[in-house]
């Protein structure tokens, strides 16, 4: 019988035929609830999404992705409920892309019993700021590529394609719309025009060069076209010359050097959230420094 075990008179026969006339038990006090009920009441507030719970021996309760996701954590939510005395909850990292089936999270109580009042203190938390974790679907993205080069595009396709589709794989896409255009202004602006139109969840701009910020001509390009600046520089190596935009709602990466290999970088850290259509803020990205050394 695993540990927390409740005995029923079925069990209470069982040991009596296997010569065992003794056992220590703990019994529940007035004011306490068993460790199975508070992390299953714990789980239930903690998260929401395509999850869900399976109870496991010796009070915990396991949280699965039911479908292919991105996890979402409360880093400061989870930080606080952690400070409690009674209940633990481990979790994936946050934006990291989880398919179906993959346990993303795990509550865990005391041994035995919870205090009344304790568990109500991590409910009523849960329920004022929570949830602590969302597993946000990733369903049918679609992925634009733009390879660009100052002499052909086409030579940045051939360079990096399959890295890309490397890379696009690990989260079980591959791309949709994909074009090469020569790296000028103007030319990089209708591409991504063009695009643009087809509505695609995120684009991707792979470019032979590094440019040194959002005045290089991707940059201009993205501004040329009415996007919206939302953050340059990423504190992750490799990947530090990332530059994000949006049109729309629309997200636009621009991360030099990150396509040459398949080795983690900025791009991977980021596209889960983008993939499950969720927008990812210049302060998140800011965010990214602790873990952010990647190799």
């Amino acid at each position: 019988m695993a540990k927390g075990h409740v005995l029923s008179e079925e069990d209470v026969r069982l040991l009596e035929t296997e010569g065992l006339g003794q056992v220590w038990v703990t019994e529940l006090e007035e004011g306490e609830v068993g460790e199975d009920e508070a992390v299953s009441q714990a789980a239930a507030e903690m998260g929401c999404g395509c999850l869900e719970i399976r109870l496991a021996a010796g009070g915990r309760a396991n949280l699965f992705a039911l479908e292919d996701c991105c996890v979402l954590v409360d880093d400061e939510l989870l930080k606080q409920i952690n400070c409690t005395s009674s209940i633990v909850i481990a979790t994936s990292p946050n934006f990291s892309f989880a398919p179906a089936s993959q346990r993303i999270a795990t509550v865990k109580s005391a041994p035995f019993a919870v205090a009344q009042s304790q568990l109500e203190t991590v409910i009523n938390i849960l329920r004022e700021r929570g949830p602590i974790l969302q597993a946000r679907p990733v369903r049918s993205p679609s992925v634009a590529v733009l390879y660009t080069d100052p002499v052909h595009g086409d030579r940045a396709r051939q360079l990096f394609e399959s890295i890309m589709r490397q890379r696009l794989e690990r989260f079980g896409v591959t791309p949709t719309f994909v074009l090469a255009t020569t790296e000028e202004e103007n030319a990089v602006a209708r591409s991504l025009q063009h695009l643009l139109r087809a509505n695609p969840t995120v684009v991707l701009v792979a470019s032979t060069t590094a440019p040194a910020g959002p005045e290089d001509v991707v940059g201009r390009a993205m501004t040329r076209i009415g996007c919206h600046l939302e953050r340059f520089l990423a504190p992750v190596e490799p990947g530090n010359l990332f530059l994000l935009a949006y049109k729309d709602e629309v997200p636009i990466i621009s991360a030099p050097g990150c396509f040459r290999s398949a080795k983690p970088n900025v791009v991977d850290l980021v596209l889960p959230p983008m993939l499950a259509r969720y927008r990812v803020s210049g302060w998140e990205v800011a965010c990214l420094g602790h873990g952010g050394l990647l190799g």
